[in-house]
């Protein structure tokens, strides 16, 4: 069996330990490294290219929204967790926009991390039920464009889909067998159609219509 590799990021030495006994006590996971700060969980990141990485949000240095933009961006492979004591919608946002695909409370109970992980690594969106609601049904989406006359295509739904659970064009790429500026390109078409410019306004979207199947408004 191939387990899924993690990295943790944490800058209180008790909680790591807690987080490292939990994960590791999972048959299907392993912890190939930890840091306790934001530069670090990044520079392991980019060189060991875990499958997940959950990160604290509040760590020394870049936190935790920063080091997941980084990750996005440099290291498109690696899903990100994030494990925080933050329930407001504007947190939850920031992380949506930053490519974060998990979001779990450190009050929520210990499987809710595991599940977290689990989601995100099959390709995924985990919300914790505490704060998907925030998320994602307190505003209804803004209706598309008068203009967007037209659907996404099929192709252009799929990479709308995969960008709403939380990949980057270079992961999105790779999986669809189709060039980065492809992807970019299907991605305007496909936002500018539904009237969205935002990740948060795609994501409430992908919910509604089905495509986030972790993920329960």
């Amino acid at each position: 069996m191939n387990r899924l590799r993690i990295l943790l990021a944490d800058d209180h030495p008790v909680v790591l330990a807690g987080i490292r006994a939990l994960v590791e006590a999972e048959p299907d996971m392993e912890v190939i490294a930890t840091a306790a700060d934001g530069t670090a969980a990044f520079d392991l990141a980019d060189r060991l290219r875990p499958d997940v990485a959950v990160l604290d949000m509040s760590m020394p240095g870049p936190n935790g929204a920063e080091v997941a933009e980084r990750i996005a961006r440099y290291c498109a492979q690696c899903r990100v967790v994030m494990l925080t004591v933050h329930e407001d919608r504007a947190y939850v946002r920031r992380l949506l926009e930053v490519g974060v695909a998990g979001y779990v409370l450190k009050r929520s109970a210990p499987a809710e991390l595991v599940r977290a992980i689990r989601a995100v690594a099959a390709g995924g969106l985990h919300l914790d039920p505490a704060v998907a609601a925030l998320a994602i049904c307190r505003d209804p989406p803004r209706p598309a464009a008068p203009e967007a006359a037209a659907e996404p295509t099929e192709r252009e739904a799929e990479v709308l889909r995969l960008t709403a659970a939380g990949h980057g064009n270079k992961a999105i790429a790779q999986a669809l067998g189709i060039a980065v500026k492809t992807v970019e390109a299907h991605k305007a078409n496909g936002m500018g159609k539904l009237g969205f410019r935002s990740r948060v306004e795609l994501v409430r979207y992908a919910a509604s219509r089905g495509w986030l199947g972790s993920l329960q408004p």
